[in-house]
């Protein structure tokens, strides 16, 4: 599917000048508690526990190429022991034929897979997609400024609430609520806790920007769209209010072990990545992606260790410090 080809194609063209990471600063101890080998990274989210606080976010899917970076990523995650999320399972369910999902399944029998649908279909799409891949829980995205620029995009949204609350009523496994690039508001997150959504990805802008991919695939582009939205801290410091309401992850720019913890300190319970891992496969081989995503574990641990964190509880009480915009923004809360 050309469209499918056009996101890896400009996912990987996408490139932010400003990442909210780089203005949150961390507090570390000079006199540590820990040694390096109790660091525990283990947490829990969508009702299953993971031994790592990050994984591979959904990417991609429905076409050739789609399918041969879903073998990769299935690969090196199964390696890893790290959760996949494959990309939205709504190109499988307009061609019987695509098995650009069901590859991930083939040599990876004790894969962490997890998948994704749109909001727009309704929850019976979302049952065919477990059916066929069994996943410990199933994304449901959200993706209105997508849509909007997107050339055949959806013109039509005033379903998509009936719709997440009939995948609450009608879905068995974990539901995650999940932006694409441009940040979860405040009332999104409240109206999800109140039709029964127990986690949500907040995905802010910083990392893979949807806009700008649709604005490189249409004719009359509207750039000034770009920096539409919330970027991932500001997202992660408004979600702290409904902290015991709801579980939050979060996605969107994670460049490295410190953006990871970084997260992890200001609430979130686990940690998505997307188009780091893109960008590593054009740029690495497989066997070297899983040696820098074991690697990444290591470092986890090591900056948990120098900020006194010896879990992922114990992360959420290290004091940050906040610069620049996204400080201003704070300000304004």
């Amino acid at each position: 599917m050309k469209r499918k080809d056009d996101h890896i194609k400009f996912a990987l063209r996408c490139k932010s000048d400003y990442n909210s990471f780089d203005d949150v600063q961390l507090e570390h101890s000079s006199l540590p508690k820990y040694n390096l080998e109790e660091i525990d990274l283990s947490t829990n989210f969508a009702g299953h526990n993971f031994k790592f606080p990050f994984f591979i976010n959904a990417m991609t899917g429905g076409s050739e190429a789609g399918k041969n970076i879903n073998e990769k990523l299935a690969k090196i995650a199964n390696e890893c022991e790290i959760l996949l999320v494959t990309g939205s399972y709504s190109a499988a369910l307009k061609n019987k034929d695509d098995d650009s999902f069901k590859i991930v399944r083939k040599n990876n029998k004790n894969l962490l897979l997890a998948t994704n649908i749109g909001i727009d279909k309704d929850f019976t799409s979302g049952q065919i997609a477990i059916k066929e891949l069994n996943p410990i829980f199933l994304q449901i995205h959200i993706n209105l400024m997508q849509e909007l620029i997107m050339p055949e995009g959806s013109r039509n949204f005033n379903e998509w609430e009936s719709n997440l609350g009939d995948f609450v009523k009608n879905i068995k496994v974990p539901l995650i609520l999940k932006e694409v690039g441009f940040g979860m508001d405040s009332k999104t997150i409240e109206k999800a806790i109140e039709l029964g959504i127990k986690t949500v990805d907040i995905s802010g802008r910083g990392g893979t920007n949807f806009a700008y991919i649709e604005n490189m695939r249409r004719k009359n582009h509207f750039e000034y769209l770009n920096d539409w939205g919330k970027t991932t801290v500001q997202a992660l410091l408004d979600a702290k209010k409904f902290d015991g309401k709801v579980e939050i992850v979060a996605s969107g720019g994670v460049r490295n072990p410190l953006d990871v913890i970084k997260c992890l300190v200001l609430g979130a319970s686990g940690v998505g990545i997307s188009g780091t891992i893109l960008k590593f496969l054009s740029e690495y081989s497989t066997d070297e992606i899983i040696e820098i995503l074991n690697s990444w574990k290591h470092e986890c641990k090591m900056i948990m260790c120098a900020l006194n964190a010896k879990n992922l509880n114990e992360l959420k009480n290290v004091k940050y410090y906040l610069y620049g915009k996204t400080l201003e923004y704070y300000k304004n809360l």
